[in-house]
């Protein structure tokens, strides 16, 4: 892999605290329901598009795939397969004022020029969760989202929890409760944990349930797993930041696929947290078919 010198003028230094969050709000929410933070980071010259341009160039050139882009008119629930990729994320990048485009840097941390901003934010936000958390992860990441005026982020869920941090431009974040059944049904978990990232559909009827959250540089939203969420860009070229991770805990995952598939034998599941004892053989279960159908298919591979 090639590697990256950090130019001298890219080597501002990160303050000493970058996050402010009241801390029993902190420990009292986190992973459990979407609160405010705020943050040191708008001004950090890592984030200044002509520096994000040549982050592009370097990922496209040595990790093509984490640099995700798509362009054109996005309404809330919309899936993104079905987004426009056909044109050169580069240029839309140059163009960004008009291009109606949005563009996800996937683990900047593994460009040298952003490596010491990862171990800051994932030092930082460990010790305010406090605990034995670093045990508990198992994947942890960095995204930089860089999006176009009044571009839309389309309602999802994701497998991680994120701290969303507004850097540059204002948008719009609106967060729903994962645990309200008429805006995230069982069968949208199960469906999203086992074959379809894009399965949770947005209902614009509850749109009045979700929690609004007004971004703009210096201000951040923490949003756990499986939070439904989708995001309006105000009339600016926006730049954010997400520090996220996912969990190494699958219990609740395999709960849902095991669901999943006892749901397409005609039956009717008992959700996840009902009954740890229920919850456990389910996922035992899965895990155990699931070993089965691996070990399966790597002997029929082996036979070829």
């Amino acid at each position: 892999m090639e590697t990256t010198a950090v130019p001298p003028a890219l080597e501002a230094e990160l303050p000493d605290k970058w996050i402010d969050a009241d801390s029993s709000v902190f420990r009292e929410n986190f992973e459990r329901k979407s609160f405010d933070v705020s943050h040191h980071l708008a001004s950090h010259p890592l984030f200044e598009l002509p520096q994000l341009l040549e982050l592009a160039e370097r990922t496209l050139k040595t990790r093509p795939d984490d640099l995700y882009f798509d362009m054109g008119d996005v309404a809330p629930g919309q899936k993104w397969k079905d987004t426009n990729r056909a044109f050169s994320p580069l240029n839309a990048l140059k163009q960004l004022e008009y291009s109606n485009a949005w563009f996800i840097f996937r683990g900047p941390q593994q460009d040298p020029a952003y490596a010491e901003l990862y171990r800051h934010a994932m030092a930082e936000i460990k010790g305010m969760a406090g605990g034995d958390i670093e045990s508990q992860i198992k994947r942890e990441d960095l995204i930089i989202f860089v999006t176009s005026p009044k571009r839309v982020t389309a309602y999802h869920i994701d497998r991680e929890c994120n701290f969303i941090l507004q850097i540059h431009g204002k948008k719009d974040l609106y967060v729903f409760d994962r645990e309200d059944r008429q805006v995230l049904p069982e069968e949208e978990l199960e469906r999203f944990w086992t074959i379809d990232h894009n399965a949770p559909n947005y209902r614009p009827e509850l749109q009045d349930r979700a929690k609004t959250y007004r971004l703009a540089p210096g201000n951040g939203v923490h949003v756990p797993v499986n939070c439904p969420h989708w995001l309006k860009n105000g009339d600016n070229i926006s730049v954010t930041l997400s520090v996220n991770f996912q969990f190494l805990n699958t219990l609740r995952a395999d709960v849902y696929r095991a669901n999943y598939y006892l749901r397409k034998l005609g039956l009717h599941p008992t959700p996840p947290g009902r009954s740890g004892v229920r919850d456990r053989a389910k996922a035992a279960a899965f895990s155990a078919v699931n070993t089965a159908r691996r070990v399966a298919k790597s002997a029929l591979q082996g036979s070829d």
